[in-house]
């Protein structure tokens, strides 16, 4: 795995002849760039030490063409599902990137001895001038690497559950706000649409039984461990009002309807809009296209990782509110048959609600 070798920098030992920075020197330091998530990392290792195998490790960059990289593509991931063709050659693309930024911004190590070593001054320059070229033809090149993919068609309506491993990544960030990190686990943990849980009001919540009505609904929402610990700290001493608020109090002018204004902060109801940035902001290095997932994907996720341990569709129905089993086919078929199956896994028991807190 590539990802474990020293976090030396491009130009450190990476030198291949005229052309250069070599390939695998080029990934590790890559791989190396501090930020990446433990899923992230993952993801690109993937791809990159497939190239590095294929190709040598010890391949010049510059010597790395569109063509080479297509036919590795092809021997690797022809036959795969156009989901995971498209998570590779976004994994090499943002790679590609990288490497042309460092071709643009870093000399090539052979201009620096070629230089040392010359007899005089002309030689030193035709030297930096050859250094110079092969650096820019690497650069040319590692920005063309994938010129030769093309994004493949995904199923219509399909739409990709987020990889355990990189909600453990985002679920494990200590710079997640407490509103940010409440909302995203009562997402994925009850599979509710946001606009049910940001239409949550404190009274609504049943923090005891682990669930709340969304009124209008007829509908339950029941959330696990990791929603329970998190939503006292969010509501601490408030009494009625919405569940999520927005950071400050709303300017003049633009003032909310009665039910959307916390009669304790003095803030509104955040907004799906301004949720739903929050999260595409937080998860852009997750996302294999770079964009951000959005805020349903956490409910899609939910339902296709219980299908995939083996819930059925009347319990998913049960967990997420779909009024038919045809609306789940889409997560039942990344795991078990919508039939039943011996000894599967239970719901959690609906717990007595308790009475909400009388108001102050």
């Amino acid at each position: 795995m590539l990802a474990g070798d020293s976090g030396a920098s491009v130009l450190d030992g990476s030198v291949g002849g005229v052309g250069g920075v070599v390939l695998g020197a080029a990934v590790r330091a890559f791989l190396a760039r501090p930020g990446l998530t433990a899923g992230t990392l993952r993801s690109y290792d993937q791809t990159l030490s497939r190239l590095c195998l294929r190709l040598g490790a010890d391949l010049p960059l510059a010597d790395v063409t569109p063509q080479r990289v297509a036919a590795v593509f092809t021997a690797e991931w022809g036959t795969a599902a156009g989901a995971t063709w498209n998570r590779h050659r976004a994994a090499l693309r943002s790679f590609a990137a990288w490497a042309a930024g460092q071709g643009r911004t870093s000399a090539d190590p052979a201009a620096g001895p070629a230089a040392d070593g010359a007899a005089d001054g002309a030689a030193g320059r035709a030297a930096d001038g050859t250094a110079g070229r092969a650096s820019d033809r690497a650069a040319d090149l590692a920005a063309d690497l994938a010129a030769a993919l093309d994004r493949r068609p995904e199923p219509r309506g399909r739409v990709r559950p987020i990889a355990r491993s990189h909600l453990e990544d985002l679920w494990a960030r200590p710079d997640v706000a407490p509103r940010e990190r409440a909302l995203w686990m009562l997402l994925y943990e009850s599979a509710t649409p946001a606009e049910w849980a940001l239409s949550l009001d404190v009274q609504d919540l049943d923090l005891p039984g682990m669930s709340a009505v969304v009124r209008g609904r007829r509908h339950r929402i029941r959330w696990e461990a990791g929603t329970a610990a998190l939503l006292p700290l969010l509501v601490r001493d408030r009494r009625r009002g919405p569940l999520f608020l927005t950071d400050r109090r709303p300017g003049p002018g633009r003032a909310p309807a009665a039910a959307d204004l916390c009669p304790h902060t003095g803030r509104s109801r955040l907004s799906y809009e301004r949720a739903e940035h929050l999260f595409k902001r937080a998860t852009g290095d997750l996302d294999p296209e770079g964009e951000g997932y959005t805020l349903h994907r956490l409910r899609h996720s939910r339902l296709a990782h219980l299908a995939e341990d083996g819930w059925t569709a009347p319990m998913l129905m049960s967990l997420s509110g779909h009024a038919g089993a045809r609306t789940l086919r889409e997560f039942v078929r990344a795991g078990q048959p919508a039939v039943a199956t011996a000894d599967p896994p239970c719901l959690p028991p609906e717990r007595p609600r308790v009475p909400a807190r009388p108001s102050a």
